[in-house]
């Protein structure tokens, strides 16, 4: 289901945006086979620079995409659907950057090692029971999991020489 769906909305966008992207993922929990997810597309387009994305955000906003400046995260831009329609978040990075390898890496991991990723299942039910309507003290509490999973992730992709798949563009 998931993937379908992301590869609908993927060639949406880019129809919308075209060459503005260097390459288009998906991310998230909903891009790991087997995992525990929220009903929650999370989309990862990477430019060449993070700074120039006015046509992104053009293109974006006649798909019913809405831009959030007010996002705190310096090393993305962001966007959300409209309201009443599906859940999507938009994650726009610099590629090459690491918060794009990073979210790229942990993704690749995760499908690869099964043991890892069912341990970061129940992690998130956990969570998400005790948390169920405080989504900040959710994410929180999932940082610690994150990080563990993130260095055996790193000392994977030194043994097996890791590079992120070819993009979805």
């Amino acid at each position: 289901m998931w993937p379908s769906l992301y590869n609908e909305l993927r060639a949406q966008i880019i129809t919308k945006i075209g060459s503005d992207a260097y390459r288009i993922d998906h991310i998230g929990s909903t891009a790991v086979a087997g995992l525990a997810a929220k009903p929650i597309i999370d989309i990862q387009i990477s430019v060449r620079d993070l700074n120039k994305i006015e046509t992104l955000i053009s293109g974006l906003a006649s798909l019913g995409y809405h831009y959030r400046s007010d996002n705190d995260d310096l090393t993305k831009r962001y966007f959300r659907e409209a309201p009443g329609t599906r859940r999507t978040h938009i994650h726009v990075r610099q590629a090459g950057s690491w918060s794009e390898q990073f979210n790229l890496l942990f993704r690749d991991y995760l499908r690869t090692q099964e043991e890892d990723r069912d341990q970061y299942a129940r992690k998130k039910y956990e969570l998400a029971n005790r948390y169920r309507d405080q989504r900040e003290q959710y994410v929180e509490a999932k940082t610690e999991i994150v990080w563990d999973i993130i260095k055996k992730a790193n000392s994977w992709s030194q043994k097996i020489g890791w590079k992120p798949i070819e993009p979805d563009l």
